[in-house]
């Protein structure tokens, strides 16, 4: 039952995605051309509304689905490790135009190219998993 509340999220919000056009190439590509304001608007709204949302878990003390505790805990701090990390991770979004909520989304719109993308986030993601311990943190 639980399988289902999630799918059905998932696709509600890759419906969303769709519809507000944040899975668009174009979209995209007039983000990093400074040429719209939409893309900004999405992300910023989506920072507002989990800045938003941590506060209140953290005011209310509440609970996660099973009744665990959330525990967040704050990041270690540093500065080359998001510099090279945030890079890494733009270069990848620039060069591909999806990150990777939109890549699943753009797959089940029938843009079955994408695959490759997925297929070398998959194998990034694999390597850095290999190397994290070798990498200055």
């Amino acid at each position: 039952m639980k399988q289902i509340v999630y799918l059905s999220i998932g696709i509600f919000f890759g419906i969303i995605m769709y519809k507000s056009e944040a899975a668009s190439w174009f979209r995209i590509y007039e983000m990093f051309q400074f040429g719209s304001f939409h893309m900004y608007g999405i992300i910023g709204s989506a920072l507002v509304l989990g800045v938003i949302g941590i506060q209140i878990i953290k005011k209310k003390d509440l609970k996660a689905v099973g009744k665990q505790q959330m525990r967040l805990s704050p990041k270690e701090k540093g500065f080359s490790r998001y510099v090279i990390g945030g890079t890494i991770f733009g270069l990848g979004w620039a060069l591909s135009g999806a990150c990777p909520g939109p890549m699943y989304v753009l797959v089940g719109s029938g843009y079955f190219s994408i695959l490759v993308v997925i297929f070398g986030a998959l194998l990034g993601t694999l390597l850095y998993g290999i190397l994290k311990d070798r990498l200055p943190h």
